[in-house]
């Protein structure tokens, strides 16, 4: 059975206004020394709980995992090791990158701890669109990290923004051809979400303007060589993401530091648990005296939940339609039984007459309509326990 880790790195050389994951400045919180510390006292005390594994996929994330030293890294590979999860040594070992954070002797150091796949966060390479982002690292920043990257031979995944505040289709053209030019294995290109009050949700290309960057972008990584599969995600043969494969295909991970999730296959649908998104919240839980640590006896109970049969059926739906693959009937028939099944197929029928998806070969994928509106696809596939007859 397939498992991973992600550690969570919050510490950042600036807060972008467009993100929304747990993260803090550099400076303004604990030391990353001492963060790192809350993780070895975090695997130390909770490891039992999940048991000795193999580690087939580790993900630093964040924030800017890059801003560690190297020898942080290799002091949570080690407390990994000493608590019986040990690395595959053909393992997937990501490190996500903000352009100007290495260079070649930090490089050199992350690949000798294992590391072998790094994701440098690009977004733009149009200096006003990047200063637009808030993004302090500059155009030149990206370049030397790519270049860096390329004549080390390290895989890497670059990650594109596209539909900022006046960005045109040209521009995003542009965008895609210099990111080509650096040879990435893999390429991932995010629609900017924000609320339609927030002050980068204006001068945006209107729907049909992002449409057409949305399928730029998928005919320009085509004629390279990249394949999409899932909604976001381009790969060359062979170096499709296998942590996010994870996330997508009801796989274990545990997930370290604060903010944090994690999914067990405990019970009948599953068990996830979380870390509190303040960091005062998680070192006050991670220190605490605790004898015997348990995910379900030991957190608050706002920290974890058994899955009940329509939560899981709502997850199955959402991350099988976003890998272009889509959802095979024969295996929402296998995991859910007929009755469930039918329900999910009822509302696949009429969200396909309103054109979002379409059917093939016993696959249900998300037609080019449904990929631009996905939260309206996922909203008719979120299921109550009352829909299913259970509670």
């Amino acid at each position: 059975m397939a498992f991973g880790v992600y550690i969570h790195i919050p510490h950042c050389l600036q807060i972008c206004p467009y993100c929304d994951f747990t993260k803090y400045e550099l400076g303004k919180i604990l030391p990353p020394k001492d963060y790192v510390g809350l993780l070895v006292r975090e695997i130390r005390t909770r490891a039992r709980d999940i048991g000795a594994r193999t580690v087939e996929t580790l993900y630093f994330g964040g924030g800017t995992p890059s801003l560690l030293e190297p020898d942080l890294i290799l002091a949570l590979l080690e407390e990994l090791a000493n608590q019986g999860f040990r690395l595959d040594p053909a393992a997937e070992f990501t490190i996500e990158v903000n352009p100007g954070t290495i260079d070649r002797g930090k490089l050199n150091a992350f690949l000798a701890a294992g590391a072998n796949r790094f994701s440098v966060g690009a977004q733009t390479f149009d200096p006003r669109l990047l200063k637009l982002a808030g993004r302090k690292h500059s155009v030149d920043d990206t370049v030397a990290t790519l270049a860096l990257l390329r004549d080390a031979q390290a895989a890497f995944t670059l990650d594109l923004l596209f539909a900022l505040p006046s960005q045109t289709v040209e521009d995003v053209r542009v965008d895609v051809a210099r990111a080509i030019a650096f040879d990435p294995t893999h390429l991932s290109a995010y629609c900017l979400t924000v609320p339609d009050h927030h002050p980068m949700a204006k001068g945006r290309a209107d729907d049909d303007g992002q449409a057409a960057m949305f399928e730029l972008i998928e005919s320009e990584l085509k004629a390279a060589g990249y394949r999409r599969y899932e909604i976001s995600s381009y790969a060359k043969p062979g170096f499709e993401s296998r942590h996010n494969h994870l996330y997508w295909t009801e796989g274990e991970y545990w997930g370290l530091g604060v903010s944090a999730h994690s999914f067990l296959k405990r019970g009948e649908w599953g068990l996830r648990f979380w870390n509190p998104t303040a960091l005062p919240a998680y070192e006050k839980q991670v220190t605490a005296r605790t004898s015997d640590f348990s995910f379900e006896g030991t957190l608050p109970a706002h920290q974890h939940e058994r899955l009940r049969e329509h939560e899981a059926l709502t997850d199955f739906c959402h991350v099988r339609l976003r890998m272009i693959q889509g959802m095979p009937e024969n295996a929402l028939r296998l995991k859910f039984g007929e009755a469930s099944a039918t329900l999910v197929l009822e509302r696949l029928a009429a969200i396909e007459r309103q054109g979002l998806v379409e059917k093939a070969d016993s696959h249900w994928r998300l037609s080019t309509r449904g990929k631009l509106l996905t939260n309206m696809v996922f909203e008719k596939l979120t299921f109550l326990a009352e829909d299913l007859g259970t509670h």
